[in-house]
């Protein structure tokens, strides 16, 4: 009897990468790919096809990454460091040879801006946010807690990492007036939300955004929103999380799906919510603060990036031991400005 061999196909998308680089001269790399691992390498458009037995196509496709994640650098390679890259495979960080500076930018779709951190803070935010599954920022106004998360989920989404971005915020200043405001749902909510639409728009074309929210790759919403259900295959952002209330901030914490991404921002300085109630974000830096795969970023003011006298005034309110009241944390400013 003879035993069955389970034959799969794999797609990556290799879209953004240098084509030439990723193949290699009359396609050396594939060729290369192909002969270590017995798979078949095929590219199709902005897309690499693998095929062959599961666990060929599994340890090759880890391979591929990285060269793709080369070419879109415009690192070329010769076909010799394929091999080199395979004989990695068992250490993840030896499939990255880019330096640390290079590994947390973020370069801005359909422009050639890029987004760096500018304070060890910031870049101590980025590596989490590389590193960990759910991040969790704390820090004043100013940091980039909010623009850094957003530049990070543009650059997943366009990397194909994952399928959507799913932006969210308490609307805790309309409370129980929502009602009472002009407009249908969506324009009483867009005022608590547009903190979040000014730094999607500093980071893709305008069409892109109108796009992605015309498909729902992009979603915009109040945290209420968010209740019932399964965010899977997604990039989540919880902003302003101060003013989550607990009971929100563990409805908010058990959506999580597979593949997916969390990013929790907030400032302690500036809740908005009634004496009475507990914010969520003070809760979950008791209790989720040993869990393995939860990481904590504090940010200060010598993470402020804004006009010079924010670090300041940060500084005066810190001293004065009350509670801010500027814009609510609006990260509008990018770590560059």
């Amino acid at each position: 009897m003879t035993s069955s061999v389970t034959l799969v196909e794999h797609h990556l998308s290799a879209e953004g990468a240098d084509q030439f680089i990723l193949a290699g001269v009359g396609d050396a790399n594939f060729r290369e790919l192909a002969s270590l691992f017995g798979v078949q390498v095929v590219l199709r458009g902005d897309f690499v096809q693998l095929s062959g037995e599961i666990e060929s196509v599994t340890d090759s496709a880890r391979v591929i990454e990285h060269m793709i994640e080369l070419a879109r650098l415009g690192k070329s390679f010769p076909a010799s460091d394929v091999a080199r890259f395979a004989a990695s495979l068992e250490s993840r960080d030896g499939l990255d040879i880019r330096s640390d500076d290079e590994r947390l930018r973020i370069r801005v779709p359909g422009s050639r801006r890029t987004i760096s951190p500018r304070s060890e803070g910031q870049r101590a935010y980025l590596q989490a946010m590389a590193d960990s599954d759910i991040v969790i920022s704390i820090g004043p106004a100013g940091t980039g807690k909010t623009y850094l998360a957003v530049a990070r989920a543009v650059d997943e989404l366009f990397r194909k990492r994952v399928r959507r971005i799913i932006l969210a915020r308490p609307a805790v200043e309309a409370g129980e007036n929502l009602g009472f405001l002009p407009g249908d749902l969506q324009e009483k909510v867009d005022p608590y939300l547009r903190p979040l639409y000014d730094a999607l728009e500093d980071m893709m074309p305008p069409a892109r955004m109108q796009r992605g929210i015309a498909e729902r790759t992009i979603e915009i919403a109040p945290l209420a929103y968010m209740r019932g259900r399964t965010l899977s295959d997604a990039f989540v952002i919880l902003d302003e999380a101060q003013n989550a209330t607990a009971a929100q901030m563990k409805m908010f914490l058990t959506r999580i799906g597979v593949n997916s991404r969390v990013v929790i921002t907030g400032d302690k300085t500036q809740i908005d919510l009634p004496r009475s109630q507990v914010s969520g974000l003070i809760q979950i830096e008791e209790i989720l603060k040993k869990v393995e795969g939860i990481e904590f970023v504090y940010l200060d003011e010598r993470d402020v990036t804004r006009h010079r006298l924010v670090k300041q005034i940060v500084l005066a309110y810190a001293a004065a031991g009350g509670r801010q009241a500027d814009d609510h944390g609006e990260e509008r400013q990018g770590p560059s400005g």
